[in-house]
């Protein structure tokens, strides 16, 4: 902490990256219409503009959290600091835990009152969602590789709490193999999903038979919740992957490892929302009728 300060916050410096990050994230947002759809006289597919984005934001992630540990090495990080550092990290993952429910709702809407669609005056919307899924659409066993990923992520927790506690009783060489272990079983968990979306859209499971023209409710949201979980666990991997190269490289100490402690929590998060997604998406509301 520098000299001559007497309080416990830490001030922070003047730092360009949150600018630097607003326009490399519009930069991508804008890439990524001109990528699907054209802007700006750029023909549609044109995907320079998001890739230069993509770099912007990477690099002001990197850039700004070596920044921040930095801060934690020179001893910025004061029990009180630490403790908003906790506050915000709790709050992020409660943002994060709204941001699913509205995947859930509109999928619970459909599962529990699909019925109300058979009001409608147009006959083969009325047969195809007097059941759900509706009919016409082969849903995804849930027995086969949505149970393997569910193992893959309960053992995966496993395997990070055992780093986590390894590292908080000074136990490094634990701490590492629990670690390599936990982004291992993320890597084939993320792995496991594209082939399994790769087996969906061969298929074409949520688009046969008579139902094609009625699978766009139960197939968007089947894609955005698991799809966006999936992007969760590719994010918690890197997460990890960054703590155990930190790890290795002599960070983290059995006192003070809050960024490891904040990954674990992130994955520890990614695992519930995925039982609650292969419970209610898979099993209970994704039999097939």
């Amino acid at each position: 902490m520098a000299a001559g300060v007497k309080h416990d916050y830490h001030l922070v410096d003047p730092s360009p990256y949150p600018l630097v990050g607003s326009i490399a994230a519009t930069i991508m947002a804008l890439g990524g219409v001109a990528w699907m759809k054209g802007i700006f006289g750029l023909p549609e597919g044109t995907s320079w503009l998001f890739f230069a984005g993509l770099a912007g934001v990477l690099y002001t992630m990197a850039a700004w959290w070596t920044e921040v540990v930095k801060e934690a090495n020179r001893g910025d990080h004061t029990p009180v600091v630490s403790i908003g550092l906790r506050y915000g990290m709790v709050l992020f993952i409660a943002s994060e835990v709204m941001f699913f429910v509205a995947w859930f709702w509109i999928f619970f809407e459909a599962a529990l009152f699909h019925g109300n669609r058979t009001l409608g005056s147009i006959e083969e919307v009325q047969a195809a969602w007097a059941t759900f899924p509706p009919k016409g659409i082969e849903s995804v066993p849930a027995f086969e590789l949505p149970l393997v990923n569910t193992l893959t992520l309960l053992l995966s927790g496993t395997t990070v709490t055992w780093a986590h506690h390894a590292l908080q009783v000074g136990d490094r060489k634990s701490a590492k193999l629990g670690l390599i272990l936990t982004v291992i079983l993320g890597a084939l968990f993320t792995a496991i999903q594209v082939y399994e979306y790769a087996h969906i859209l061969d298929h074409k499971y949520f688009f046969g038979g008579e139902g094609q023209e009625n699978s766009g409710l139960y197939g968007s949201s089947f894609f955005m919740a698991t799809g966006f979980h999936g992007f969760h666990v590719l994010i918690g991997t890197i997460f990890l992957a960054v703590c155990l190269f930190r790890l290795m490289g002599k960070g983290f100490t059995a006192k003070q490892h809050f960024g490891f402690e904040a990954a674990a929590w992130y994955w520890h998060f990614v695992d519930v929302v995925w039982l609650f997604l292969f419970a209610f998406i898979y099993v209970i509301f994704g039999a097939a009728h």
